[in-house]
């Protein structure tokens, strides 16, 4: 079964109609696009989490969005896949032109997927900059990073 997320100004009902052959062709572009091609048969729920949060991403591309609002992405993702889905992240701005906005706690995945990070204590701006830049604050090492 294909999935695709319906655009803000489609009417609930539209859920139970066919999909054309354009929207299956983009939902199955965007399924190998996440590298979940191979799985476009299967259940939802027959898919770990990490391919779960994979498909889930591919389901926000369908609406062809200019911003994509992502809360840790990577929280509860096997660490061998990580690096899979910070690679898709940067082919969906690099080839959608999709700016990301990304709040995460893991730094690695951080340094890794930002040109420009914010970075936040207690609700304060602490630090802000490219990633070398905030690795090399003094107050993001001691509040985040820890000593080197």
């Amino acid at each position: 079964m294909l999935i695709s997320s319906a655009h803000h100004n489609t009417k609930w009902t539209d859920m139970f109609s066919y999909y054309t052959k354009e929207l299956t062709e983009q939902a199955e572009k965007l399924l190998e696009f996440v590298g979940l091609y191979g799985k476009r048969f299967l259940i939802s729920g027959d898919l770990s989490f990490g391919q779960q949060k994979l498909l889930e991403f591919a389901m926000a591309l369908m609406n062809e969005p200019k911003v994509l609002l992502l809360n840790e992405p990577t929280a509860g993702i096997n660490p061998t896949l990580i690096n899979g889905l910070i690679d898709r992240l940067k082919r969906a701005n690099n080839e959608f032109g999709i700016t990301l906005f990304v709040i995460e706690h893991n730094m690695r995945v951080v340094m890794n997927l930002a040109e420009s990070i914010y970075c936040l204590a207690h609700g304060e701006t602490l630090a802000k900059g490219s990633p070398e830049a905030i690795k090399q604050d003094q107050k993001v090492i001691d509040a985040y990073l820890g000593a080197h």
